[in-house]
């Protein structure tokens, strides 16, 4: 009975949210789909926020908008919790494998616009509940098994622009309605349509290389087909000479003029040899840094561009090369000024690089710590510089990116310093890039012990509250100029973790002691207070107490931050006399019982 009260009230402290819902949807989708161990792989029961997860699209309020997940292999059948996605606006499922029925729940998507089920091994009838989908403009269930007459409800939807049917074994009457479909095919059935009824198969807009063309269109695409498999069987022949002659090769070289970089704007894609000569065979003595995901070096291109190479140490993205140029286009997107550009990348079959602009200043934990003599030091302007800029960096990428990027890992370390000392955040987007089951750091958990955020920590669970908890870290080292974690502290039986470090300093009103003595007295004290202030917010232990990062931007340029601040030390002071009541209540003293000496459990062997 006590394990099952304690049960009761870790489940009442943390109440399934819509995310979590929404995870578990389509945790159960996978399961039903089948997917193998490579397949999905980033789809984690235990993380809240599925938004990070490939193939997944959620809107600025973290829900699922759109699931895409083409050509994918999947045996199994489609789970009847996909109609738990209420936010849905794109399902798109083709090419697949998939057997059994549609399920009547997928007719509860009401926001439903897109769905696309073509080319699998779906059988039964089409379900009478996909007319509720008043929304949707798009259906196509071609190349399937489907049997039965086509649903009356289906005639309904108004905002349909586009039915396709074709390739089933349907029977009966078509709605005359869907005849007044903009774009139709019911090509491949039994049913009221073609040359002996009123109504043609399949509408004169129907698309390219649709299965309804014409034989003329038949002819030419053999034609054409046959042609184009002498040419790449020319070319096989031609490339496998070639193989013969490099087999010694380590890594296959990606030509840094493949077609494919079109598609990614202004990112180049870099040849392997490029990257290999820009860093000297990537040298040990280039290594500029090395973090969970990977070593940087530092390389100079052959017109004198100096460039930081970050090779990826668990590049092995679910869905492969495709996956991770994805998620790379999604990064390359993200342009803000406080945040690190990336200027290109490079894949072969055993490497996965990303190419940024060189910091001149490195990173700010170096300039608060490891700087070497005679050079300068971070001063306090410089240091509030990067707290606006690095909280104007995330604000970005947690509300104006689409879909939203969550960084996993603020830290001063990743906070980088151009050639006028402004903030640049670096290493966003990277917690999707790898195969997070492969990490030598954590368990899924991605991250540096003392800037993990206690919920993340214990659950795996992250989300843009995960970051604002790392900044506030962030904040009390650019004040401290210390580690998150300094075991040294150990000696003078003090907190290890700088957060509690400050709290008891804070607490006693000594804010000297706090402030890093290499700024030699120069900083303003009001300006400290204020960090240090907004820094406890953003890292208290409750998610939903934590402020958002615009809020935090709000803070720094003077506004709200007295309010939030005075709420703060209510609870904290509330929270101090009931933990200092429970130590008394637990405090049995010299003579208790439970003061017993150690017992030595073994003798020496």
């Amino acid at each position: 009975m006590e394990l099952l009260s304690i049960i009761l009230i870790v489940a009442s402290l943390f109440p399934f949210s819509a995310s979590d819902r929404q995870g578990d949807a389509l945790y159960d989708m996978k399961l039903k789909l089948n997917a193998t161990g490579s397949q999905l792989s980033d789809w984690n029961q235990n993380q809240v926020n599925p938004c990070t997860w490939n193939s997944v699209i959620c809107d600025n309020n973290n829900n699922v908008v759109q699931v895409t997940l083409a050509s994918m292999g999947f045996t199994g059948v489609l789970s009847p919790r996909i109609g738990e996605l209420e936010y849905l606006n794109v399902l798109s499922l083709p090419d697949n494998n998939i057997t059994g029925g549609i399920p009547e729940q997928f007719g509860n998507l009401s926001r439903l616009t897109s769905l696309d089920l073509e080319d699998n091994l779906l059988v039964g009838p089409i379900p009478a509940s996909l007319g509720q989908l008043t929304k949707l403009q798009l259906l196509i269930l071609s190349q399937n098994n489907l049997n039965g007459s086509i649903p009356e409800t289906l005639a309904i939807i108004s905002s349909l622009t586009d039915i396709r049917l074709a390739y089933n074994k349907l029977t009966g009457q078509i709605p005359p309605q869907l005849f007044q479909v903009a774009r139709y095919n019911f090509s491949g059935n039994n049913l009221t349509c073609g040359v002996n009824f009123l109504h043609p198969c399949a509408s004169s807009m129907s698309y390219q290389g649709s299965s309804g063309g014409s034989k003329i269109g038949i002819v030419i695409g053999t034609v054409g087909g046959v042609i184009g498999l002498l040419i790449v069987g020319a070319l096989l022949i031609i490339c496998n000479g070639r193989r013969k002659n490099h087999l010694r090769e380590v890594f296959v070289d990606v030509s840094g003029e493949d077609d494919r970089r079109i598609a990614f704007g202004q990112l180049k894609r870099f040849a392997w040899r490029e990257l290999q000569l820009a860093t000297d065979n990537f040298s040990d003595k280039n290594v500029l840094g090395q973090g969970g995901f990977g070593k940087v070096y530092k390389g100079a291109l052959p017109d004198g561009t100096k460039i930081a190479v970050k090779r990826l140490t668990d590049y092995e993205s679910p869905g492969g090369e495709a996956a991770f140029l994805r998620e790379v286009e999604l990064i390359s997107v993200a342009v803000h000024r406080n945040l690190l550009r990336l200027i290109g990348f490079c894949t072969t079959q055993t490497e996965r690089l990303l190419v940024y602009p060189f910091m001149q200043n490195l990173s700010v934990a170096y300039r608060l710590r490891e700087f070497k003599p005679g050079e300068p030091i971070l001063d306090w302007s410089a240091r509030k510089r990067v707290a606006i800029g690095t909280a104007r960096g995330l604000e970005y990428l947690h509300e104006h990116c689409n879909p939203k990027i969550i960084h996993r890992d603020v830290k001063a370390a990743n906070v980088l310093l151009d050639e006028g000392f402004e903030p640049v955040v670096g290493d966003f987007g990277l917690a999707k890039l790898v195969d997070v089951q492969k990490t030598s750091v954590t368990t899924q958990v991605r991250g540096t012990m003392g800037h993990i955020a206690p919920e993340y920590l214990s659950t795996g669970k992250s989300s843009e509250r995960t970051d604002v908890f790392g900044y506030g870290i962030m904040l009390l080292e650019l004040v401290t100029g210390q580690r998150a974690i300094d075991f040294s502290r150990l000696d003078e039986e003090d907190d290890v973790l700088l957060l509690d470090h400050v709290k008891k300093l804070q607490r006693e009103g000594h804010l000297n002691a706090i402030v890093d003595r290499n700024l030699n007295s120069n900083y303003n004290e009001l300006e400290v207070e204020m960090i240090i202030q907004i820094a406890l917010l953003c890292t208290q232990a409750s998610p939903e107490d934590r402020p958002s990062m615009s809020e935090v931007v709000r803070m720094l340029e003077g506004e709200g931050l007295a309010e939030r601040w005075e709420e703060w030390q209510q609870v904290e002071v509330t929270r101090r006399q009931d933990y200092e009541r429970m130590q008394q209540r637990f405090d049995w003293g010299e003579d208790s019982i439970y003061n017993q000496d150690a017992i030595e459990l073994s003798a020496g062997r």
